[in-house]
């Protein structure tokens, strides 16, 4: 990290967009989501290792990993079950801050348990290559990093909160990303601590 970092255009951290009541209702929608669609563990394309992060999705479209590699499936991969549907209010925050034309095929749900990680990454699966990605954070601090367009470039660590809506839009969108860590204890939002990470993104329409 460095101190004179600059943050790509296009990203924005909107903090506390959610408050407390607000988060608790979009928590239980996750929680009825994975009822239909319950966590599970994906694991690295080729070599088959396990992520630490378990996850489901919303939306017409989920994010899958598999040996096989990555893909948007309208199933589940496990029960085979098409995702359950976008909530409303995940709608109503993409169509208030997103300024893109049509709605989110997929909102990926992440859950960070206190050991959990995700590396320095780019989300180039996407046909709509240039639309943003909304995320919201709930539950446990997450030490998020964010860096430039290649992987060795200068990354700048930041805390998010529960509550807290990022936004890479712009050169943002091609921008490498990662959660280094969670911060167990800094939220009594999840009974059981852990961190959920909502991540909305349009996947195959293009402008």
């Amino acid at each position: 990290m460095v101190r004179d970092f600059q943050f790509p255009d296009g990203f924005r951290l909107l903090p506390e967009y959610f408050d407390r009541a607000a988060q608790k209702i979009l928590l239980q929608c996750v929680r009825e989501g994975v009822k239909a669609a319950p966590l599970y563990r994906p694991v690295m394309p080729r070599t088959g290792q396990p992520l630490s992060v378990r996850m489901s999705n919303f939306g017409p479209l989920g994010w899958i990993t598999s040996k096989e590699g990555y893909r948007y499936g309208p199933t589940h991969p496990v029960t085979d079950q098409p995702w359950p549907p976008l909530p409303e209010r995940l709608g109503t925050l993409w169509a208030d801050i997103a300024d893109w034309p049509c709605g989110p095929d997929a909102c990926l749900i992440n859950f960070y348990d206190m050991n959990a990680r995700l590396g320095l990454h780019v989300d180039a699966g996407e046909n709509a290559a240039n639309a943003p990605i909304i995320s919201i954070s709930l539950g446990d601090q997450a030490l998020y990093r964010l860096g430039g367009p290649n992987r060795r470039d200068p990354t700048r660590s930041m805390r998010l909160s529960s509550g807290d809506v990022v936004v890479l839009g712009g050169d943002a969108r091609h921008c490498y990303h990662g959660v280094d860590r969670i911060f167990p204890g800094t939220s009594q939002l999840l009974p059981k601590g852990g961190r959920i990470n909502l991540t909305m993104r349009v996947v195959g329409r293009t402008l």
